[in-house]
């Protein structure tokens, strides 16, 4: 009986010891992942195509002058006058756009932004001559950079015309004058570095995770992924987030070159830069869906940059990345407002030099939110494993 006993004991001691174990399949992501990431690095070009490149097209493009766009944005004071010609001269011109407001907190902080680049008042006045003069009064912020120069030339233009037309045109029927208060001044790098982000993050995904798994496709790596016990998911995301930690890397290097060597704003400092880097990921993975939707419908590698220019090159130029949406025609600016990249670069801009919270970009996450729910209900359906 004793031995009988002993033997039982052995017998369930040896089938414990030899149970399989479970499958880790958080083991299996990490693991993935880091092979992935270690690909990346082993690959030089990416380094230099993903961060170098970048990193000159800022300082090209931030070393230029102040710039603007073609159309000044203007606000009319509450108090002003609007029964004159000038208020009508301003309506038609094409230089001056007015914006108009039924808040004036919202208008003040507009101008604080840079957003306006003044905010007219104009008031008619009797001389000792008892001729009808007007003052216009342009307040404005040292935040509109080289738009207020711009509007001041443009009314002086405006101003010259309505004297030459008038009787004689001999009297100064006009007084301008500008009152400009000091707030952050807006940098030209402050326009650039958001829309180089999102030029880098844009072709830099696209390109690798296509080729990633197309490659892997070809090589049949993920038919044999696919038949082991890791999740499918498990496998998406530990190639894609190996490609969106890179990113992350070249995001990163990008603002602190631009901030500590170019004076890039960043309105609340730490907290301002983490928020970018949450919006990124965000665009991120957007990005990665549209990489899996190319490289699954494509038959050879030699169709995937077509039709990642066909996809990036109309962002890159229509989504405010070298110069604002603004000087497009109303109907083009309508297209660009829907496009990923314009919502991705406007939210950064306001996030870094306005200060806003990602909280108060809703409209941008809300268009982004909506891609990416498209997308990747088209990835489930197109997705090929072999």
């Amino acid at each position: 009986m004793l031995l009988d006993e002993v033997t039982q004991r052995l017998t369930f001691a040896q089938q414990f010891l030899y149970m399989p174990k479970p499958y880790s399949q958080s083991r299996a992501l990490l693991a993935i992942t880091k092979a992935s990431y270690k690909a990346i690095f082993s690959n030089p070009s990416a380094i230099v195509f993903s961060i170098l490149f970048p990193i000159i097209f800022i300082m090209i493009f931030g070393a230029f002058g102040g710039g603007g766009v073609s159309r000044q944005r203007i606000a009319i004071a509450y108090d002003s006058d609007t029964n004159n010609v000038v208020y009508d001269s301003l309506q038609n011109s094409s230089f001056i756009k007015i914006n108009r407001y039924s808040d004036s907190a919202a208008m003040r902080e507009d101008l604080e932004k840079g957003d306006l680049a003044g905010i007219l008042s104009i008031h008619p006045f009797k001389d000792v001559s008892g001729q009808t003069r007007y003052f216009i009064s342009v307040q404005s912020t040292t935040a509109s950079g080289g738009n207020l120069s711009a509007l001041l030339q443009a009314l002086q233009n405006l101003t010259f015309k309505i004297e030459r037309a008038m009787v004689g045109g001999q009297a100064e029927h006009f007084i301008v004058k500008p009152i400009i208060r000091e707030v952050k001044k807006y940098r030209q790098i402050d326009f650039i570095l958001p829309g180089q982000l999102g030029f880098s993050i844009l072709f830099s995904t696209l390109f690798g995770i296509a080729f990633t798994f197309f490659g892997l496709r070809e090589q049949l790596v993920l038919k044999r992924f696919y038949a082991s016990p890791v999740n499918r998911i498990n496998i998406l995301l530990g190639i894609g987030m190996s490609r969106l930690f890179f990113q992350l890397v070249n995001v990163i290097v990008l603002v602190l070159v631009g901030h500590f060597f170019m004076d890039f704003t960043l309105q609340h400092g730490a907290a301002t830069f983490i928020e970018m880097l949450l919006m990124t990921i965000v665009m991120l993975f957007l990005l990665m869906g549209v990489g899996l939707i190319f490289s699954s419908i494509v038959k050879s590698d030699t169709s995937i940059p077509l039709l990642i220019n066909l996809f990036g090159f109309p962002q890159m130029l229509l989504s405010g990345t070298f110069f604002s949406i603004e000087v497009f025609p109303k109907w083009l600016q309508q297209i660009c407002g829907i496009l990923p990249l314009t919502q991705y670069n406007d939210a950064i801009r306001k996030i870094s030099f306005e200060g806003l919270h990602i909280y108060n970009c809703g409209k941008q996450l809300g268009i982004l939110g909506v891609w990416i729910i498209v997308i990747y209900v088209i990835v489930a359906r197109v997705i090929k494993w072999e």
